[in-house]
């Protein structure tokens, strides 16, 4: 995206759309988008209420951002993404209820329905805790985003990454409502998984009708 104010436009209102989708609330969660040699990241502390785009932090490719500024405090793991995955454009970071539960869990959501092939594989993985904002957790979901489009942070929450914010949106809110699906079968005993076949031929599929979330 080259043109800086409708970077931050956007930026702002996918913030609030995900606050107004009940997948942040306060001031948890961050979202950014890549910009120029670095990204736009929402600043620490911000809400729905408070954001605005003067208020967005541009760091740059080497984590520096200007003097008074304060980018949130996981802006290693959203710079950790943008240098593994090429094809990221925007980052979508949550503690929507459902993602948080699954995570809490510390293990994968698994495939227990075919629209999980969405993000990407058979199962969205979960990476071992680490203390927010830290160089660990950065690198930790950076490595499980190389091959998936989301994963879990246990004890946390979850991320997503797209090619666009729209797409980075969609994953955050797909992922809480197949988390939420997911602790529902869980009520009524162990979900059956779907088997090797049926993702083999899910993913056929997939490629030949060009499905997208």
């Amino acid at each position: 995206m080259s043109d800086e104010q409708t970077a931050r436009s956007e930026l702002v209102a996918a913030y609030r759309q995900v606050a107004a989708l009940g997948l942040n609330q306060l001031a948890s969660g961050n979202l950014s988008v890549r910009f120029q040699a670095g990204m736009l990241i929402s600043p620490t502390g911000a809400s729905a209420e408070t954001l605005t785009e003067a208020g967005l932090v541009y760091v740059d490719g080497e984590g520096r951002w200007a003097a008074g500024a304060r980018p949130s405090s996981e802006w290693q793991m959203h710079t950790a993404i943008y240098r593994e995955v090429p094809g990221a454009n925007a980052v979508v970071h949550t503690h929507s209820d459902y993602c948080v539960a699954v995570a809490c869990q510390n293990r994968p959501l698994p495939g227990f329905h075919y629209l999980i092939g969405l993000f990407g594989g058979e199962d969205v993985p979960c990476v071992p805790y680490s203390t927010f904002g830290g160089e660990e957790l950065a690198e930790a979901a950076a490595a499980a985003l190389r091959h998936r489009k989301a994963c879990l942070l246990a004890n946390h929450g979850m991320i997503a990454q797209a090619s666009t914010l729209k797409g980075a949106v969609g994953l955050a809110q797909r992922l809480e409502i197949m988390c939420r699906q997911y602790v529902l079968a869980c009520q009524l005993g162990e979900p059956t998984l779907l088997t090797q076949t049926h993702w083999h031929e899910f993913f056929d599929r997939v490629t030949q009708a060009s499905y997208r979330n």
